[in-house]
């Protein structure tokens, strides 16, 4: 799919231009920058872009959301807009973590070490479902396994499970090469390390609980002190410590040892003495440390299992947001190797369908085309694991669907967590989550789907859809207040051909009247200035007019490139170098802004063509404007144009807004009631 130059230009402009972009690197989903200056962020800008699906800042970057396929597009169009050097995702962070409190350091820090490690984590994570399949029993025959009535099958499921168990076997090696390579020293030796607490001379974790109660764990004697040799599989904090103080080791020595024979002093000094420690003081002080709090985080779920699943399961979502969720991967991973299973994991499988449930609800809700395909596409990457599109392009610009995927990933995180359903592994998310659950408990884990595809659907399409119908019941009361108010009938001035002059009602002691101040109470009728479709202002990309910061209105999905004056009036004001824009004011006084496009401005006029100016009068029905709808669209931007009612207009009392097809000159968009004294 080829990319418009000029977005990733808008994208460049949107975050201060380049001299604000200290670095820039991607992921798999999104732009990440280090920025001088995040004030100059221009996120109406970024709003408005086409490519840009979210954004959001976290852990010091400021990260634009453009989707898996083409964010590499677009960074090596970026790259050649702004001749910036081309940095590592470590590089950016390191930069960006200059802004951070120790807090977010320390979680950025973690995030560091396992993201890295995740592929493996996840191959190990689908290959263990697949021999949950072979081996669980009564998956595929009553009472039994598939490897048990097919028994050529057992051997193919030994390799399986070898190959899925391995990265979790020698887990520590691959937090060593991680960590050791985060904290700024030699990766291999990071490695080295990992392997030296998971070399099969020590007693292996997973057996020491056994051999402790039977009084066989065998010992190092240091000159009289006994020191436990057991190893550190399925570990984490021996390892991370280990690490750290083997990389500012490493360091120490580099500094300080002549080059001449830094190979064969600095990493067999470094292993050495990080080694002993790891044996002596490091591996059994962070052992325990890890077992207690592991049994803690047990202890509370058994004890609080349905506050534990509501609180995690719900609020799994707002980790997201802040990034915190990758702390939560070495808790995973300690459960696992503690436990055997860890009881979150499953949470945030389901905490990934719930978002994107209520995602996949608004293609049903929102009418712009643009929109109604984010939907699609994002709730299918959240389906699939990924939520970063769906959260931040559609749930939480929008809200009430973030808050639906909360309460419906919480109710089925209290039935997971009720019923201690656990996962054998980590890294399977989403639907195919199911593959990391213990065969036995797929029953209670797919109810658990259940909840979470139809609770936020269905919430966010019906809230959704109250709030469509509820400007409808407003515009009926409008309707029942016109037809009388104060007990008189109201009259309607109409043109010698049956028209609405000015699509203005007024009661029948004033309808005559010649003058706006003799009116008491009256209903101004906005004709439809332009034919399509009208939706609310909540879907047009910019917050301003989305979030009705300038006002009251309805937005129009254009079908025709033509702006016509919905009453009669006189032109307020037109923009015009860009003809973008343009202000109208009716007899009674009332200003609306019609508003073509969606940063159509950067366009500076082409593709418009004004028919009147500034200060003209104008009658209703006339063609003000004209637009090349297909030229907006090849630019990249969005053709939904507002129709607002500017705050500040203290005469009007109420503003009503209608929805359905818009024909100029026959149907109205907006209704507004006229205040006393008006």
């Amino acid at each position: 799919m080829a990319i418009d130059r000029k977005n990733v230009e808008r994208i460049v402009e949107a975050v201060g231009g380049k001299d604000n972009i200290e670095a820039a690197t991607h992921c798999v989903t999104r732009l990440r920058f280090a920025l001088v200056d995040d004030s100059k962020v221009d996120s109406r800008a970024l709003d408005e872009n086409d490519l840009v699906k979210g954004q959001f800042s976290s852990q010091g970057q400021f990260q634009v959301v453009i989707g898996p396929g083409l964010v590499d597009q677009v960074y090596n169009e970026m790259m050649d807009i702004t001749g910036g050097a081309r940095v590592s995702k470590d590089e950016v962070k390191n930069i960006a973590s200059k802004k951070q409190n120790p807090l977010q350091r320390a979680i950025k820090t973690l995030a560091d070490i396992f993201i890295p490690i995740l592929p493996a984590i996840v191959m190990a994570g689908l290959l263990l479902g697949i021999n949950n399949l072979l081996t669980g029993p009564g998956i595929f025959y009553e009472g039994q396994s598939l490897i048990q009535v097919h028994p050529e099958w057992a051997d193919v499921a030994s390799i399986i499970n070898l190959i899925a168990s391995t990265a979790f076997t020698f887990l520590p090696v691959l937090i060593g090469w991680s960590a050791v390579r985060q904290f700024g020293g030699n990766p291999l030796l990071g490695i080295v390390l990992g392997l030296i607490l998971v070399n099969p001379d020590l007693l292996s974790a997973y057996q020491y609980a056994d051999a402790k109660l039977e009084g066989t764990v065998p010992v190092w004697n240091l000159f009289g002190f006994e020191v436990e040799k057991i190893g550190y599989q399925g570990q984490v904090l021996p390892v991370l410590v280990s690490a750290y103080i083997l990389a500012k080791i490493e360091k120490f020595l580099n500094k300080r040892v002549h080059d001449s024979i830094k190979l064969l002093v600095v990493a067999p000094v470094a292993l050495l003495v990080t080694g002993f420690l790891a044996f002596v003081l490091v591996g059994p002080i962070t052992f325990a440390i890890g077992n207690v709090l592991t049994s803690g985080l047990v202890s509370i779920f058994d004890s609080f299992a349905a506050l534990g699943g509501l609180i995690y399961g719900g609020l799994y979502a707002l980790l997201v947001i802040t990034g915190m969720h990758h702390t939560f991967l070495a808790v995973d991973i300690q459960l696992i190797g503690s436990e055997g299973g860890t009881f979150l994991w499953p949470m945030l499988a389901l905490s990934n369908i719930a978002q994107g449930a209520a995602a996949l609800a608004m293609m049903f809700i929102m009418k712009e085309q643009k929109a109604k395909g984010l939907a699609v596409t994002s709730s299918i990457s959240a389906f699939l694991g990924v939520t970063e599109p769906a959260i931040f392009g559609v749930n939480v610009r929008h809200k009430y669907p973030f808050i639906f995927g909360m309460i419906g990933s919480g109710i089925a995180g209290v039935l997971l967590a009720v019923n201690n359903v656990l996962a054998s592994s980590i890294g399977v998310g989403g639907i195919p989550g199911f593959l990391s659950i213990f065969p036995n408990q797929w029953g209670v884990f797919f109810i658990g789907m259940a909840i979470v595809l139809v609770v936020p659907f269905t919430g966010t399409l019906l809230f959704g859809r109250y709030r469509l119908s509820k400007q409808s019941r407003h515009a009926a009361a409008a309707d029942g207040n016109a037809a009388g108010i104060d007990g008189k009938a109201q009259a309607v001035h109409t043109e010698p051909n049956g028209s609405i002059q000015s699509g203005s009602f007024a009661s029948t002691e004033t309808a005559n009247s010649s003058t706006v101040e003799e009116a008491q109470q009256g209903v101004v009728e906005v004709m439809a200035p332009i034919k399509g479709n009208v939706v609310p202002l909540s879907e047009v990309p910019d917050p301003a007019f989305a979030d009705k910061q300038m006002g009251q209105g309805i937005a129009i999905i254009p079908s025709e490139g033509k702006v016509y004056a919905p009453f009669d009036g006189q032109v307020a004001h037109l923009i015009k170098k860009s003809k973008h824009a343009i202000i109208l004011t009716d007899t009674n006084g009332i200003q609306i802004l019609i508003h073509v496009g969606i940063n159509t401005v950067s366009l500076k006029g082409e593709g418009f063509t004004a028919h009147v100016e500034t200060g003209a009068e104008i009658r209703k029905g006339q063609l003000l404007l004209e637009f090349d709808i297909d030229r907006i669209q090849q630019a990249g931007l969005p053709v939904i144009t507002p129709v607002i009612i500017p705050d500040g207009q203290d005469h009007i009392q109420n503003v009503t807004e209608f929805e359905g097809e818009a024909l100029p000159g026959e149907t109205r968009v907006l209704q507004v009631t006229l205040g006393n004294g008006s």
